[in-house]
């Protein structure tokens, strides 16, 4: 027996979860709630919210994040070698994230293109976009990736131009102490 109804809801649900199919892909995905391991006015809610941020903000940012151990991050989806240290930077999220905030810089990147490369790699700390570079140039980047660490105090403990190692990215999260 079927309830009255029934075969409509059915299509209605199936109608639904084919829009949010089509509407995943043009966006690169749907919101992703962040896991943070701190408050800030400045820190995303959503890893793929991506909002535009420029040097000054993000100093205060930081500023707003001491007493939280923090590792920054600055990446692009088209980056090599960001592809193969993002696993690393997820992994040590998955075991710290409550403990020591992580927050991505995007740089000289697509919104589209970013938001892709967050969902592919399940990325669940905050990112913030910086297409123009001028972050990355603040930090003396010539382009991405880099890692810096700063602990809870608020002091740059230590940077990783370049791809990060396994055994840098252990070595320097325990120097902040994550």
């Amino acid at each position: 027996m079927t309830r009255p109804g029934g075969a409509r809801s059915v299509l209605v649900v199936a109608a639904l979860l084919g829009l949010a199919g089509c509407t995943s892909g043009a966006t690169g995905s749907l919101s992703i709630p962040a896991t943070n391991a701190a408050s800030a006015s400045l820190l995303p809610t959503s890893a793929d919210a991506l909002p535009p941020m420029d040097p000054d903000q993000l100093h205060q940012l930081l500023t707003e994040l001491k007493g939280t151990p923090v590792v920054l991050n600055f990446w692009a989806s088209w980056c090599e070698p960001c592809k193969t240290e993002t696993p690393l930077l997820v992994a040590a999220h998955r075991r710290l994230g409550a403990q020591v905030q992580f927050v991505g810089v995007d740089l000289q990147d697509s919104a589209a293109g970013a938001r892709r490369f967050i969902a592919q790699q399940d990325i669940t700390y905050p990112s913030v976009f910086d297409p123009s570079a001028a972050i990355g140039t603040a930090y003396s980047l010539l382009g991405p990736p880099g890692t810096f660490f700063y602990d809870a105090a608020g002091t740059l403990v230590a940077s990783s131009p370049g791809e990060l190692s396994a055994a840098d990215l252990q070595r320097n999260l325990q120097r902040i102490g994550g």
